[in-house]
């Protein structure tokens, strides 16, 4: 049985570990945290416009487990915010225990906090991973699901400070880069001014902290838009976020809150004495991260250059699935890449040619799009979502974009890709 080593825990990592698990291979996967999700433990947000599709054709494909455990955790279900429509939100707090019984439940070697230092690559390809304490790991196939944000330099550097966010570098040590450590050369991602690297676009507010009208609104509608005075309106912080399909004016003009388990406040970042000037929120607390108050997260730095198949450019046995292997922004997105990630990875250890999806779906067409835009036009301010932006507007005017899961299951079928994930 070949051997598939990931790299990353995430959900792109886990979502790479099961295609490569159900392809035949063995697989094992790495996180240096003491949590599998990464970022997923700090977002919550599915099937919200063009990630009702792409969550469907990935279903349809044979690589739907983790999207019916976001279901079976979803807190709301067919919600409205500004600029989305039939939105999901998973409890964050529920959702890492039951990935992670999943993944061992299918025969996945997961271990977590696991180090990765380094890697030795020869002939075009990588040999092994070594761990900090000297472990060397061989495999015939690599995944690279690193991420993009950390180590704590990089926030320093780019952003407003080590924020302490669900990354927590000074605790499990920094993001190494795989596709780096094999000389490959990761491409890094601009804000609209030009700076290096974009600020996660969301936060998390203690509930418990909340009036109890806006606790009630929340469990209630599972969202809770509270106008700003003029005063505090900024639209410049806009062009910071990571996440452009919430860049859009009312996100700036407003204080909007999402039902995670935790009240997901959508901003990069907000002065906590400001915050507490709101009615309703004298008491707010932030949970993550916790200088919420200054900043966050600075994401996009380590982008690698991929192939449609996934393959980092120039190393034929390491595939990259997440932000590692694309500008993408969402946990669909890290799905979706992930699934391909893996999968190519274990037929690539078999001597199989590894796939491509066509641009007919559109969970093809974001990584072939991505991937022109971005690395072979050089375009490192732009990133790419099936829930906003430009990509949503192509997906749209493909007729990409529906909720008729028959539709989408024929659009699948006549790829001649139905199950194609569930296949050794």
């Amino acid at each position: 049985m070949k051997k598939i080593i990931i790299a990353g825990g995430g959900w792109a990592g886990v979502s790479a570990a099961l295609t490569a698990r159900k392809a035949g291979a063995e697989v094992l996967l790495l996180e240096k945290t003491d949590l599998l999700l990464g970022a997923g433990n700090a977002g919550g947000i599915f099937r919200n416009n063009g990630r009702y599709t792409a969550a469907e054709e990935m279903k349809a494909l044979g690589a739907g487990e983790l999207f019916d455990i976001m279901d079976e955790c979803a807190l709301h279900a067919g919600i409205t915010f500004p600029g989305h429509q039939h939105a999901s939100l998973y409890d964050v707090g529920a959702i890492e225990p039951k990935v992670r019984k999943y993944a061992l439940e299918c025969g996945i070697d997961v271990m977590t906090e696991t180090h990765i230092m380094g890697a030795h690559a020869e002939d075009g390809l990588v040999r092994d991973v070594v761990l900090d304490d000297g472990t060397v790991i061989e495999g015939d196939a690599f995944v690279d699901a690193t991420g993009t944000s950390g180590p704590m330099g990089n926030c320093l550097r780019y952003g407003n400070g080590c924020s302490m966010c669900i990354q927590r570098c000074p605790t499990f040590g920094p993001r190494v880069s795989i596709t780096a450590a094999c000389g490959i050369k990761d491409l890094v991602g601009k804000r609209a001014d030009g700076t290096s690297g974009v600020f996660s676009g969301a936060c998390k507010i203690v509930k418990n902290s909340l009036s109890d009208t806006i606790r009630e609104k929340l469990d209630t509608d599972g969202v809770a838009i509270l106008k700003l005075p003029d005063d505090e309106i900024d639209y410049e912080k806009l062009g910071k976020k990571a996440c452009k399909q919430y860049a859009l004016k009312e996100y700036s003009e407003n204080i909007i809150l999402l039902d995670t388990g935790v009240a997901k406040l959508m901003t990069s970042f907000y002065p906590l004495e400001k915050l507490r000037r709101i009615p309703g929120m004298e008491n707010a607390e932030y949970c993550d991260p916790y200088s919420g108050s200054r900043g966050n997260s600075i994401r996009y730095l380590a982008v690698a250059p991929c192939l449609d198949t996934m393959q980092a450019e120039g190393i034929d046995n390491l595939f990259c699935g997440g932000e590692k292997g694309a500008p993408l922004i969402g946990h669909t997105e890290a799905v979706v890449t992930g699934a391909l990630a893996g999968f190519n990875a274990a037929k690539y250890a078999e001597s199989d040619d590894p796939m491509i999806l066509p641009d007919t779906l559109a969970v093809g067409l974001i990584i072939s799009h991505s991937h022109e835009r971005f690395v072979r036009q050089n375009n490192l301010g732009e990133r790419f979502t099936f829930s906003g932006g430009d990509f949503f507007t192509i997906m749209k005017e493909r007729d990409l974009y529906t909720t008729d899961i028959d539709a989408i299951e024929d659009r699948v079928q006549k790829a001649g890709l139905t199950g194609v994930y569930g296949n050794k």
